[in-house]
């Protein structure tokens, strides 16, 4: 979708008891970098490991210990702010960030607060409506992940595993640009999808690969241009940041839950404190975790062990050159290459995965018919065996097959149903498996008359009624697909029985 004439979606609006009431809504995004090795240490990132496995003496804050920087961490970072349409900052730094927890065994994170990697960019969130809104990215800057508490393995005792401990992070940081909880999610649900086109992020949001900080906050109608035209924050509500979601639905939820807990004590006369809090699901509600940091809280200084960063354009150029067909521009090209709709061509698209297998199907073949096989057929069988296309039984190759069978009159829609169901559950060529189970259609037209002659014979009434109301002609039409198995040719047939009744 390259040409933009989708229109703004309107803004979620929530009614109180004194005023309707805007949402506005920032997001944070923490995207774990795909890379075997940490931001800082060779010590692997692989997922699932026994805990305190994947540590590092750098990880584990050893005295003496160095970081040393990953290139191909930063080489990822680019990437994903190239794939972002964003900036790319020549020359970052890192920074401590300067708190404790039990998870954290330096005292401080290195991050990057005054001069990250990656500057401002855009994504482009198709609502599915014909609407789209254009959020704007701050930066992105690189950061090592904290480890984890673990505090149901013993009544009395907590424990930490520091796997996660060193582990690269993106945090993508978005503009207050976003204006209700569907369009959080598909902000989400967009970034997902670049990254893992990209390869800069495998999105997996259950392992805690992908989670969002949002920032919630509310305003009256108009206020929210008026911010637009000043950018002066004083025109919006206080905002309060919802800490680590890790869920599509969840996070809808809180956004909503959160926007009428302070809309209630706005009109109740009260203020909303700036704060960070959590969302519980089970009772359906945000608690306070704490005060909302400032910069100043963490005592934020350049980390004296790292060098400033500096990468050469020539470098980044080179990063450019080799990026994949991104989201956008791949849509676009099946809408115009296979003549597909819009929503056949988002649904294609949606994975990496599905785009590749779809095209392979697709080459040299009706566009619209492989979309409709792919999407209706094996994205159906797939969805409803909770599988996804990376171990479809059915191979691109064999999809095409049958598909190649309809377009040539060897089979019928019907048959070709068939067959799709014991290719999925048996393999096999497709073409071989109707030669030798006798599933050709039937083309002799000589043979459907015969069949039809009989059944006329053998039902003058139906015959009269059929005569009278044209409708009820299909009922000659489905008895001769029964007297032939099904094999008969659909076209052959319904033009016979139209021929027949006429006379």
């Amino acid at each position: 979708m390259l040409d933009l004439t989708y229109e703004m979606p309107t803004p979620k609006t929530i009614a109180g008891a004194k005023h309707d009431w805007e949402l506005v809504i920032g997001m944070e995004v923490h995207a774990q970098v795909s890379s075997n090795a940490k931001l800082f240490s060779g010590a692997s990132t692989q997922f699932g490991a026994e805990p305190n496995s994947n540590v590092a003496f750098v990880d584990a804050a050893m005295p003496g210990m160095l970081p040393v920087i990953n290139e191909y961490c930063v080489e990822q970072a680019v990437r994903t702010g190239l794939g972002l349409k964003a900036d790319i900052n020549l020359k970052s730094a890192f920074d401590r960030k300067n708190y404790f927890y039990p998870d954290l065994p330096q005292g401080y994170q290195i991050s990057q607060l005054y001069h990250p990697i990656v500057g401002e960019g855009e994504v482009l969130v198709e609502m599915g409506d014909g609407t789209a809104r254009m959020v704007r990215i701050e930066r992105i800057h690189m950061e090592q992940d904290a480890g984890k508490s673990i505090h149901d393995m013993d009544p009395h005792m907590s424990f930490v595993d520091l796997n996660r401990t060193g582990v690269c992070l993106m945090e993508i940081v978005s503009r207050p640009d976003i204006r209700g909880p569907e369009e959080a999610a598909a902000y989400i649900a967009k970034l997902r999808q670049i990254m893992r086109y990209l390869g800069t992020c495998d999105g997996n949001m259950q392992n805690g690969n992908l989670r969002a900080d949002v920032n919630v906050s509310i305003c009256l109608p108009g206020a929210y241009e008026k911010y637009q035209e000043t950018q002066d924050f004083s025109h919006l509500g206080t905002r309060c940041e919802i800490k680590n979601m890790n869920s599509m639905r969840f996070i809808q939820q809180a956004i909503e839950v959160e926007a009428r807990r302070q809309i209630a004590i706005v009109e109740g006369g009260g203020t909303v404190d700036q704060e960070t809090r959590l969302y519980d699901p089970d009772k359906g509600e945000t608690r306070s975790m704490r005060s909302k940091e400032e910069a100043h809280d963490y005592r934020y200084f350049p980390d004296p062990d790292l060098l400033p960063l500096e990468i050469e354009q020539a470098w980044v150029d080179d990063i450019a050159a080799k990026l994949p067909e991104l989201p956008d521009e791949k849509k676009a090209r099946f809408i115009e290459a296979f003549g597909l709709t819009d929503y056949d061509a988002s649904v294609l698209t949606a994975e990496v995965e599905s785009a590749a297998y779809f095209e392979e199907v697709a080459k040299g073949r009706n566009g619209k018919l492989a979309a409709n096989w792919v999407i209706n057929e094996l994205f159906g069988r797939l969805k409803k065996e909770d599988h996804d296309i990376t171990v479809s039984p059915v191979s691109p190759a064999q999809l095409g097959g049958i598909i190649d069978l309809i377009s040539s009159d060897a089979i019928s829609g019907k048959i070709a149903k068939d067959l799709f169901e014991i290719v999925y559950t048996e393999g096999g060529d497709p073409a071989q498996i109707v030669e030798e189970r006798g599933m050709k259609q039937v083309t002799d037209t000589g043979a459907i008359e015969a069949a039809l002659d009989e059944i006329i014979a053998a039902n003058p009434a139906q015959v009269e009624k059929a005569k009278v109301n044209p409708k009820l002609a299909g009922w000659f039409v489905g008895q001769v697909m029964k007297a032939t198995g099904g094999k008969a040719n659909p076209k052959a047939v319904n033009e016979l029985v139209a021929q027949k009744l006429a006379s």
